[in-house]
């Protein structure tokens, strides 16, 4: 890849990052916990992300979900250096995160230990001991799920993440839409479906989210998953923006 290639990809993520309406994206979060963004990926890119499934020397270790009692599917972790798709996705999307972030913190009262750079958050996680990249492809055939969960990996934890799309939903699957489940305060749990579309991401809570109350502003713990495959094959990438230990 030429030099010149390589900035006109890095823009042009940044580009379809940016003109997301951040606004609607935060307000949705706020209501729900989730939110929808525009295509992050072309067509191509996606196809080209999914055909690195087979290579085994771009991951750093495989996930057989029934193994763990995780669901049934499996999932690979990238190994460092990530694709440029993630890694430039990535470093574009955690600016717009963390104001999000940060605005949640305050609502609850909390520490908002996140710096502006992705790079310099990155290094807090290093030097914590979390060192393992986290970005990862989920691959489900028909039958496959995943059980609701939350995704933590060690004790430094950014509160936000996004799945992006890369098959079809109704061409490439049947089912498998993307699960959260609301724990809401002195209330029965709420769910929310996604039929996420091809190569656009959906921005989901990692762990909570603030809900307002008579009493204030508390927290609302919040897990996700994926619904049985009826048919077909599903393939998800995970931009986390913490590393694991």
């Amino acid at each position: 890849m030429t030099a010149t290639t390589r900035d006109h990809q890095l823009s042009a993520y940044q580009r379809r990052v940016d003109r997301a309406d951040w606004a609607t994206i935060a307000s949705e979060m706020d209501s729900f916990g989730c939110a929808v963004t525009p295509r992050l990926l072309t067509a191509t890119e996606a196809i080209e992300l999914t055909r690195l499934y087979d290579h085994a020397e771009a991951f750093r270790s495989t996930v057989h979900m029934a193994r763990h009692g995780f669901g049934e599917g499996e999932y690979r972790y990238f190994a460092h250096p990530l694709p440029d798709a993630i890694e430039e996705l990535r470093h574009a999307l955690y600016p717009h995160l963390l104001r999000i972030a940060r605005d949640w913190q305050e609502k609850l009262g909390r520490p908002a230990p996140w710096p502006d750079s992705l790079e310099a958050w990155l290094d807090m996680c290093h030097a914590a001991g979390q060192t393992k990249p986290t970005p990862l492809m989920f691959k489900y055939g028909q039958g496959d799920w995943n059980a609701l969960h939350r995704d933590l990996y060690g004790e430094l934890v950014f509160p936000l993440q996004v799945v992006i799309n890369l098959t079809t939903p109704e061409i490439d699957y049947t089912g498998g839409e993307f699960l959260l489940v609301e724990q809401r305060p002195r209330a029965q749990s709420r769910g929310t479906a996604v039929s996420l579309p091809c190569c656009q991401g959906l921005v989901f809570t990692t762990r909570d989210r603030p809900v307002k109350s008579a009493r204030g502003w508390s927290a609302s713990p919040v897990r996700h998953g994926v619904s049985v495959v009826r048919s077909g094959m599903r393939t998800t990438v995970g931009i986390l923006f913490h590393d694991a230990q």
